[in-house]
């Protein structure tokens, strides 16, 4: 059974960071890209940031220099580290685990962070 599980979504203020683990299990985690997206209310859902299995990262426009996609294949779990928050980074932050090659495409229930004074 496949599991995409993200956590670290908290309230925090404006310049503050936060940290979100997303773990994997029941895939080979190795193989897949592993990308990070949010969804605002009443918005819709936006890539943030995304890394290959490579190690290759890209990283939305509106969130470089701020925020920092990690992967640590040994511990299945990929990480983003949020710097300089604000107002508007927030949403619901979601993790997405996809295999091109074979058709896979695993998606997290979310991690509500809220950027608030």
């Amino acid at each position: 059974q496949v599991r995409v599980v993200e956590s670290g979504g908290d309230l925090v203020q404006p310049g503050g960071s936060l940290r979100l683990s997303c773990a994997a299990s029941g895939i080979t985690f190795a193989r897949y890209s592993m990308t990070w997206y949010r969804q605002a209310p009443g918005k819709e859902r936006e890539l943030v940031a995304g890394i290959t299995s490579g190690g290759t990262s890209d990283y939305a426009n509106s969130v470089k220099g701020r925020f920092a996609i990690t992967r640590d294949n040994a511990k299945n779990t990929v990480y983003l580290q949020m710097n300089n928050l604000k107002l508007e980074d927030t949403a619901v932050y979601y993790c997405n685990a996809k295999w091109g090659g074979i058709g896979a495409d695993f998606w997290g229930q979310g991690t509500q962070v809220t950027v608030s004074s």
